[in-house]
């Protein structure tokens, strides 16, 4: 894997990490950092590439985010993004002002394809304009190199500075040839040899963790969901047999999701060691109802089952996690945080341990699931639904009971079944056991049973979503099933609610 890096400074654009994505797709490993990050700490990185994204804010207002003027003297080639065009502009002494007339969606572009930013394009094409700011006077040394009809600027270059605009958005699909511009710019002006893929990140990590890890122990709290599975995955073929695996079974898991997670690590080379602490868990939520404080408990609790049982495996030299880098973008930092599934960061210091192994801080959610498939776990586990922390408890409302979470495990393998087998549109989809109970009508008898909601979501980011607009059909077989296979239910709504105002969870 060459080792070459494109640098991404954030301006605070909404699409940062589907640029450092779309980077990554063209064969070029990429990193997110603050705008604030001095040129000196750039200077010493040295990429081979610098993009400044989008951003909310326009440039000529005291207080917008900026970069050190010097990071443009460094001689490292930089593609600005919409506000990361303005932002050049005005760097570079040239005028950025508010529109007259504000652009929002997809427009043709006019490009100037004798420039290498725009070889293979078409001369008019569609991209995905998003600004109420424009450039109005180009710096010194610049030129025009697109327009649309609102924008005489839609992209501008200044090839013996290195420095290249573009005002609309390059890294999402509605710009249909946005990716080869992105591998122009890679490729053509930043001279990038490629070679980042998963097939070289597992070789080359493999021999990171090994230098790292030595003949330390290394342990590892195993939540069963994609992340963490992944992580017990890659350091047991790293330092077999040196990995113990802590699997705490608090009894909140989804149908078979428990013995699954037994099967697909019973053959690996690493201790694996399932703590079966149900009773407990249950019997701390006991008469709790508040969304908040089960969470608080099962998170407490978590960390003391994974504590005592960290103590009896003696001397451990590192622990691990699956920190997986949306994490790390998002806490703006770059120090490692002892986390995991269950809230494992209340973990004491005295129990000793040398450091932390993340070995997937820096992989995006896609790149973890097909890391996942390269190391033989199974297509079900690595693509399956999203699991909150808290396991089924936020998604039974009021008190958790066993009678509760006996209704809703076959419930939600019902409609995690239908709606996947479907092939409808949908990125999240799972059942809600409400506490509301309602009079219904089953072999001539009256019953006054729970009623299950059923929630299934379209969302890019989990930040926001829309509701999926399911078929009839297939809520209708959800419905029918539910009513029918799972006794205690008489009723079955569909969420039609989108984030915000709700969010995906309902507790």
């Amino acid at each position: 894997m060459a080792r070459e890096t494109i640098l991404i400074l954030d301006f605070g654009g909404q699409y940062k990490e589907l640029i450092a994505r779309r980077v990554r797709e063209c064969g070029v490993y990429s990193e997110i950092r603050p705008c604030t990050m001095p040129a000196e700490e750039i200077r010493a990185l040295a990429p081979a590439g610098i993009i400044f994204t989008g951003g909310p804010d326009s440039v000529y207002r005291e207080g917008s985010p900026v970069c050190e003027t010097a990071v443009l003297e460094l001689g490292v080639p930089v593609l600005g993004i919409c506000y990361g065009m303005q932002l050049l502009c005005h760097l570079c002494g040239g005028t950025v002002e508010s529109c007259e007339k504000s652009e929002y969606g997809v427009f043709p572009a006019e490009l100037d394809t004798s420039l290498p930013l725009f070889r293979g394009i078409g001369q008019s094409t569609p991209v995905l304009m998003s600004h109420t700011d424009r450039v109005t006077a180009l710096p010194e040394g610049f030129a025009a190199a697109g327009s649309t009809e609102l924008c005489p600027v839609a992209a501008f270059a200044a090839p013996e500075r290195g420095l290249w605009g573009v005002q609309f958005h390059p890294e999402v699909n509605n710009t249909v040839q946005g990716a080869q511009i992105l591998y122009n710019f890679l490729y053509d002006i930043c001279h990038c040899q490629g070679g980042y893929s998963m097939e070289s990140f597992l070789e080359t990590k493999v021999r990171e963790i090994r230098a790292q890890v030595g003949a330390e122990r290394v342990l590892l709290g195993l939540s069963g969901g994609v992340d963490s599975s992944v992580c017990a995955a890659l350091l047991a073929r790293a330092v077999p047999g040196q990995l113990t695996c802590i699997y705490v079974d608090h009894g909140l898991m989804r149908q078979g999701e428990t013995e699954e997670i037994r099967e697909v690590f019973a053959g690996r080379e690493l201790d694996f060691r399932c703590v079966d602490a149900s009773e407990r868990f249950l019997s701390r939520l006991a008469g709790v109802s508040e969304p908040e404080e089960k969470r608080k408990i099962i998170g407490r609790e978590f960390a003391l089952v994974f504590e005592e049982e960290a103590r009896r495996l003696g001397p451990v030299g590192y622990l691990a996690q699956g920190t997986i880098y949306p994490d790390v973008v998002e806490s703006g930092t770059g120090s490692a945080v002892i986390k995991s599934h269950h809230n494992v960061g209340g973990l004491p210091k005295e129990l000793g341990f040398a450091g932390v192994v993340e070995p997937l801080r820096y992989l995006f959610k896609d790149e973890v699931r097909r890391l996942g498939l390269l190391l033989g776990l199974p297509e079900t586990l690595v693509n399956r639904q999203p699991f909150p922390g808290p396991g089924l408890s936020v998604r039974v409302l009021g008190e958790i009971t066993k009678e509760k979470l006996a209704i809703l495990r076959p419930a939600d393998a019902i409609v995690r079944e239908e709606i996947g087998r479907s092939g409808c549109r949908a990125d999240q989809y799972f059942a809600v056991l409400t506490g509301v109970r309602s009079v219904g009508v089953m072999g001539d008898g009256r019953t006054y049973d729970y009623t299950v909601a059923v929630r299934a979501v379209e969302t890019s980011d989990f930040m926001t979503c829309t509701f999926s607009p399911l078929p009839w059909d297939v809520l209708s077989r959800i419905s029918s099933r539910i009513t029918n296979e799972v006794k205690g239910v008489n009723r079955v709504v569909y969420d039609i609610t989108s984030k915000p105002p709700a969010t995906i969870e309902w507790e």
